[in-house]
């Protein structure tokens, strides 16, 4: 990925006085400095090998890091206080001697670094940078890394450059000029590459439960991990996306290629990409290459928060280790053992609530160590650190559903992730949660006559379009549903409730509705019809059926709210759920209706084969019958 196009040909000649051998640069360092090595793939590979073989001459040097990917150690077996290491993130190079104590940790924003240097209130002596042969002007460019670079290059007392013709030309804040580089060598090498692994067979369920969450017009951040990068695969779908986000990823290309990633609809640097670091491979290096959609940036403004705000529909999706059923998030530490450090989550995370339509997102696969341990867990391991707070989380995401948090109670919160958690950890949780007095004493949990946990039938999920084009959300209730029922229950004036429960009720507490939305999914089965997103939702509408063993027919109800009737609702509920008996062998429907209850008695009679009992004399209810083959009708 050579620079001739805009390069001097003659710029070693015209620049010959700054040119030095590897060894003359490490040299310059003495002991007692601090030393910065570039971040990521951008880690000048010629200097950080010399640094490594000279480091019994740097006594007392500290060096410091953002993200370290280099292969080889820096230093095995050796005096804590000879070549000392200050990770401002954790790279799995230094992650060992973090914990063992022979390298320094310091937890800081992704955004607050630059400030820590250009302020004056942490000095850096040395700066290693790699970057591009310089232009005709003069000016190098520090290609695919950005972020702490260039703040830090500009800051430090020396700043000795790894010029190499492979690194690629990026646009946007991303430039030094040769007289701001003290000393260079040259390294004509390729790139450091950095791969993305698949670590779990959940991926696939996390990333579409993910892009269901993400609108068109949505502007992407993807957090460290690998989790978040994998989410971009699943995004083929939608249109006009944008990308702000602290690195991008070889995963942006297909959705550029597919006409997906535009930019076309970011209000905050329209019709760009802006970032920080590319960390990927060589196809990533080449496409970055010189393009004029991508911008780079230091990290005190992509990772800023208050930019971040301006970008509407905002998404950060940052992965975790861990969180608790209060909602407490540790996505950088196991225990005492650090693992990563804090970056650019809470950036993103607070600047994605600023954002109007933005959406803080928190992915993680429900179970770790094979399946053996749950992610969501009734406290944090003792040691493990609040990256962030309950405050700072709105949506969760598991391969077994999506919690949304954010202004819930402790009581909702704790209901909200135990039905994301592993089926096999909700009754523990449960029953930690209840030794917590977190919820109700009586709480139960949707579970089988064998008291098995029952799993939620997503594939029953479905769109309904009411008259006028408003689209509502069709699918199963469940134990987080009950606010949103008993919402429903007590909009009914007294008519309604006369009609629906044959009594005007007066309340409808927990302990009456608890059971109607912890169902068992066969012998109760209940499905709701909802409008708006997750975490703004309303129950507009209700049908249940209540299997009888003994003849194989089912007791049906079901519920629409005063604006929605008229629209058709009652009528899609009514033959969804009949599908659904159906399938689970039911052999038809029956109850009773008031005989005022006329739009009803229409809905059932189109169900199939219809039996309906006049009332005696003096009653006020009749008794239907439902046959859903012809067969069954005429026993």
């Amino acid at each position: 990925m050579r620079q001739l196009d805009s390069s001097d040909q003659n710029w070693r000649e015209n620049w010959k006085e700054k040119e030095i051998t590897v060894k003359e640069a490490i040299g310059k360092i003495i002991p007692g400095n601090r030393v910065f090595i570039d971040t990521a793939c951008s880690e000048p590979q010629a200097l950080t090998t010399e640094l490594i073989r000279a480091s019994e001459q740097l006594i007392d040097t500290e060096i410091i890091h953002f993200l370290t990917v280099f292969p080889d150690k820096y230093f095995q077996d050796k005096a804590e206080d000879l070549f000392r290491h200050n990770a401002f993130f954790i790279g799995k190079t230094l992650r060992e001697e973090i914990n063992k104590g022979q390298a320094d940790y310091t937890p800081i924003l992704a955004s607050e670094i630059p400030s820590l240097f250009l302020s004056g209130r942490k000095n850096c002596d040395v700066a290693l940078i790699q970057v591009t042969p310089p232009d005709r002007y003069g000016f190098c460019s520090f290609g695919i890394n950005v972020d702490m670079a260039k703040p830090i290059a500009q800051s430090a007392y020396l700043t000795i450059a790894e010029i190499n013709p492979q690194m690629p030309r990026t646009l946007g804040n991303s430039f030094i000029h040769m007289k701001e580089i003290n000393f260079f060598v040259y390294n004509d090498i390729p790139l450091l590459e950095f791969n993305f692994k698949d670590k779990a067979d959940n991926v696939e369920q996390i990333g579409k439960k993910v892009a269901n969450l993400i609108e068109n017009k949505s502007t992407i951040h993807i957090g460290n991990g690998y989790l978040p990068n994998a989410c971009l695969k699943y995004l083929m779908n939608k249109k006009d996306l944008g990308i702000h986000s602290h690195y991008i990823t070889d995963n942006i290309i297909p959705l550029i290629e597919e006409g997906v990633l535009t930019c076309r609809k970011k209000n905050f640097h329209p019709e760009k990409i802006l970032t920080s670091m590319a960390l990927g491979t060589k196809k990533l290096y080449e496409f970055v290459n010189n393009n004029p959609f991508i911008e780079f940036f230091p990290t005190d403004y992509v990772c800023n928060p208050k930019y971040i705000g301006m970008n509407k529909k905002m998404v950060s999706i940052n992965q975790a280790l861990q969180i608790d059923l209060t909602g407490q998030v540790n996505t950088s530490s196991k225990g005492y053992n650090f693992y990563s450090g804090i970056g650019d989550t809470v950036d993103f995370m607070r600047g994605a609530a600023f954002s109007k339509g933005g959406k803080p997102i928190i992915v993680l696969p429900s179970t770790r160590k094979s399946g053996t341990l749950s992610t969501i867990v009734p406290h944090l391991d003792e040691g493990a650190g609040v990256i962030l707070s309950r405050a700072d989380v709105h949506y969760v995401v598991t391969e077994w559903g999506v919690a949304y948090l954010h202004g819930k109670t402790i009581r909702e919160r704790v209901l909200e992730l135990i039905c994301i958690a592993h089926p096999k950890f909700r009754q523990s949780l449960l029953d930690e949660a209840k030794k917590y007095n977190y919820i109700f004493s009586d709480q139960m949990l949707a579970c089988d006559e064998n008291g098995r946990i029952c799993l939620y039938p997503s594939r029953y999920e479905t769109l309904y379009s009411v008259l006028g084009g408003e689209k509502l959300n069709i699918r199963p209730v469940k134990t987080t549903d009950e606010p949103l029922l008993k919402e429903l229950y007590y909009s009914l004036n007294e008519k309604d409730r006369y009609l629906r429960f044959f009594e005007v009720r007066k309340e409808f507490t927990h302990s009456k509705t608890q059971n109607e939305v912890n169902i068992d999914y066969f012998n109760i089965f209940s499905i709701g019809a909802f409008k708006g997103e997750i975490g703004r939702e309303e129950m507009v509408g209700n049908a249940t059926y209540y299997l009888n063993p003994a003849n194989n027919m089912a007791e049906y109800s079901f519920l629409v709210r005063e604006d929605y009737r008229g629209k058709g609702l009652g009528s899609f509920l009514y033959h969804h759920l009949i599908i659904i008996a159906k399938e689970n062998g039911i052999k038809g429907f029956y109850g009773n209706i008031h005989i005022q209850n006329k739009s009803s008695v229409q809905i059932i009679r189109k169900g199939g084969y219809t039996k309906i009992t006049p009332p005696e004399v003096g009653e006020k209810e009749l008794f239907y019958e439902v046959f859903f083959d012809k067969e069954n009708s005429i026993e």
